[in-house]
């Protein structure tokens, strides 16, 4: 099922974004992130949004600094 963005998550398709966060854990155990990870969407341009459809970004492997700018 394609979105566009988190904007277009409603109670009638959550179960895609349930089965996504179901699967990051994985993801990160396959890839290593053992001692954390972040997860991101973007949502619209002035966020980063590029590509138009919703997917997540996993960042790991490293300590993380939250950064708001």
């Amino acid at each position: 099922e394609h979105l566009d963005s988190v904007n277009a998550v409603t109670g009638e398709n959550s179960a895609v974004v349930a089965h996504i966060f179901a699967t990051i854990p994985q993801i990160a155990k396959a890839e290593g992130l053992e001692n954390g990870y972040r997860v991101v969407t973007n949502c619209g341009p002035d966020a980063g949004q590029t590509v138009q459809h919703l997917h997540f970004h996993i960042l790991g492997g490293k300590a993380l600094n939250l950064t708001m700018g």
